[in-house]
């Protein structure tokens, strides 16, 4: 091996943690998997990134532990969130790697292979991917989206009309599970109209699930807190954080832009919360309810 300076080795020295890591994350992946094709495919990933690792130990002449942390952090992701999230989030740590290999094509000749290795990576991971989850996305979305735009501005309209913890939190537990319920049943009647590869009954189940979920998430600081006001910011604070998680979500494993889509998803559940929370203060004013 030819004599490299002391950036360059401690440059590698973070190429060979980063590799035998990788290499424990797909091998446990690989073990998980039910489907043939996309375990050998993660098992083979996993023998090339051991390669890589001697490859980088040749230069650095050291052994290097893997960062526990990140095996775990990654392998739970994937219990979680599904194997597409975590491959596209490891995806994304590959990408940056690859820019940094550029800087020493012209000092480590195995650089350019390892580079292009990374590379057939990424594809045969697209190419691999068969997740039921991504099936159903689509009624993820409407699940979640429905729940949030209209349970945020039912919330919130009655919250001023009503002036009650409680009376707010049951009338919107009994119009999100009624909503839910209605949800679910038109989704099974849309996908099995529109025919194709998706389950109706299953398309129904994600759509009322999500719309349950929210629901919860939405009602429960009605149930714990006697102020509705403080109630309201707190269903809010709720609604923004599942927008920001499902968004970021969307965004790792469709590879489209995070800012965009989680402003406009947003945008539209506070503006339609605000513009109700506008008429619930109308409506108490001119029919003159006091609770």
């Amino acid at each position: 091996m030819s004599k490299i300076s002391s950036k360059t080795r401690s440059a590698i020295l973070l190429f060979q943690k980063n590799e035998i890591t990788e290499h424990f994350i797909y091998r446990e992946l690989a073990g998980w998997r039910k489907n043939e094709n996309n375990r050998e495919v993660l098992y083979s990933i996993s023998q090339d990134e051991l390669r890589h690792y001697h490859i980088w130990k040749g230069y650095t002449g050291v052994e290097v532990a893997p960062d526990k942390l990140k095996i775990w952090f990654y392998l739970f992701i994937a219990r979680v969130f599904g194997l597409t999230f975590s491959l596209k989030l490891m995806e994304s740590g590959e990408d940056r790697a690859q820019a940094v290999y550029e800087n020493f094509i012209s000092e480590i000749a195995e650089a350019e292979k390892i580079k292009s290795d990374e590379t057939r990576h990424e594809n045969e991971l697209l190419g691999m991917i068969d997740e039921e989850k991504l099936k159903y996305i689509g009624s993820v979305v409407l699940g979640l989206n429905d729940a949030l735009v209209e349970l945020t501005g039912t919330l919130a309209g009655l919250t001023f009309a009503l002036q009650n913890s409680k009376l707010v939190g049951m009338a919107g537990l009994i119009t999100g599970i009624a909503a839910s319920l209605s949800m679910a049943a038109s989704e099974y009647l849309s996908t099995k109209t529109e025919g194709g590869e998706k389950n109706p009954l299953k398309a129904s189940l994600y759509t009322g699930i999500t719309y349950v979920g929210a629901v919860s998430v939405l009602i429960l600081p009605y149930l714990l807190l006697p102020n509705p006001f403080w109630a309201l910011g707190l269903a809010l604070l709720g609604a923004s954080l599942l927008i920001f998680v499902f968004t970021f979500y969307f965004s790792v494993v469709r590879e489209v832009p995070f800012k965009q889509r989680f402003l406009e998803m947003i945008s539209i559940s506070l503006g339609v919360a605000f513009l109700s929370f506008i008429i619930g203060l109308l409506v108490r004013q001119f029919l003159g309810v006091e609770i």
